[in-house]
């Protein structure tokens, strides 16, 4: 059952309660604008302060955003046991970029599954994620495409989204994006265009809250 109703004044409802212990999720993000302005407002809606972002310094390297996540996840385990405080460890850690012709793409995908780091990719670009905020996206699309339609619901877009005007559309997007999952592995091209993974990261901070 997803999530309830969304940005009517109101924070994210949250599915029903929980007896696990809160989850300390890291995310390490590619760009220095959108991204993390996008999280930090989600988070706040989703009432999960358990949620910490950082960017990396080299921007635009998605290789670069899986060694971050790594260090930053193994540091955290050097503080834990110095200290003795479990509460220093990153329960997940996540790294979100963009396809848009990176290069060493794939060698950054297969170091993030051997550090058991999670991935939320977009193809080609973070700004997909919103785009399905508001309609279907079945057909490959180039980066600008992507803004130039994401204009039409936004005109004034400019790599900072108004989070207010795309929360109402939160679960449409969600089932848009996992639509476009299934459709990509039915074909056997897990990731292609147009695919986003930010989904499975905002439903973690949901759930996890």
């Amino acid at each position: 059952m997803r999530s309830g109703k969304f940005f009517d004044d109101r924070p994210i409802a949250r599915r029903g309660p929980s007896r696990q212990p809160k989850t300390r999720i890291l995310i390490v993000c590619e760009g220095r604008v959108t991204e993390p302005l996008y999280f930090k407002a989600f988070k706040q809606q989703a009432r999960n302060q358990r949620v910490h972002l950082t960017v990396a310094k080299e921007t635009g390297v998605p290789l670069t955003v899986v060694q971050v996540a790594v260090k930053l996840r193994r540091e955290a385990e050097v503080k834990a046991k110095q200290q003795r405080d479990v509460n220093h460890l990153w329960d997940e850690v996540w790294g979100v970029f963009d396809v848009d012709d990176h290069p060493n793409l794939q060698q950054a995908v297969s170091l993030a599954l051997s550090e058991g780091i999670s991935l939320a990719i977009s193809n080609p670009s973070f700004e997909l994620w919103a785009l399905l905020h508001f309609q279907d996206q079945r057909a490959h699309v180039t980066p600008q495409q992507v803004r130039t339609l994401l204009r039409v619901h936004l005109p004034d877009y400019n790599k900072e989204l108004g989070f207010a005007a795309i929360g109402p559309g939160y679960l449409d997007a969600v089932r848009r994006a996992e639509a476009l999952d299934r459709e990509a592995s039915s074909h056997g091209v897990p990731g292609r265009n147009p695919t986003t993974g930010v989904y499975m990261l905002t439903e973690a901070i949901l759930t996890k809250a």
